[in-house]
């Protein structure tokens, strides 16, 4: 198979180094213009070009933040948690709101049952001692449980 040729970075434009990042996985647009200036793009060529992308619906804030929420259930996360990744880059939240709510309806997600999922997998008891019950509930609330969730997963183990 013959390999294709790519141009070295410094003579791509800012449009087909964000598509390239975008044909491996979703970004945020604060993620690829962080990206983008990193490869010393000018920030008005990284606006149009962001502009454009999201005019042809090639990037969506909304299709990231989806993205993301699902996968971070995968890994048996909270909604907590869930959330201040998604702050972190860059995602408004509105858009984060309406995206937890399709994800939601869509996947029936029981953040209960997700908590006691996760801790069974960790842990194969509540603990015998305050200091091991401590330890799982210190487990889930950094995984982005609320209290309540971790309070129904201790019971159930």
């Amino acid at each position: 198979m013959r390999e294709q040729y790519v141009p070295p970075s410094s003579e791509l434009t800012p449009r087909e180094v964000a598509i390239q990042m975008l044909s491996r996985r979703e970004y945020s647009r604060a993620e690829l213009a962080r990206k983008l200036q990193q490869k010393s793009f000018q920030p008005d060529e990284i606006d149009v070009c962001l502009n454009s992308l999201e005019e042809q619906n090639l990037q969506s804030d909304e299709r990231f933040a989806e993205s993301f929420i699902r996968s971070r259930i995968l890994r048996g996360q909270g909604v907590i948690r869930i959330k201040g990744e998604l702050r972190q880059r860059g995602v408004d939240q509105e858009t984060s709101t309406m995206a937890f709510a399709a994800v939601e309806e869509r996947e029936a997600v029981d953040w209960f049952e997700l908590a006691r999922d996760t801790l069974a997998r960790r842990f194969s008891s509540p603990g015998d001692t305050p200091k091991e019950r401590a330890k799982r509930e210190r487990f889930l609330a950094t995984r982005g449980f609320n209290f309540e969730q971790i309070r129904y997963a201790l019971s159930c183990l």
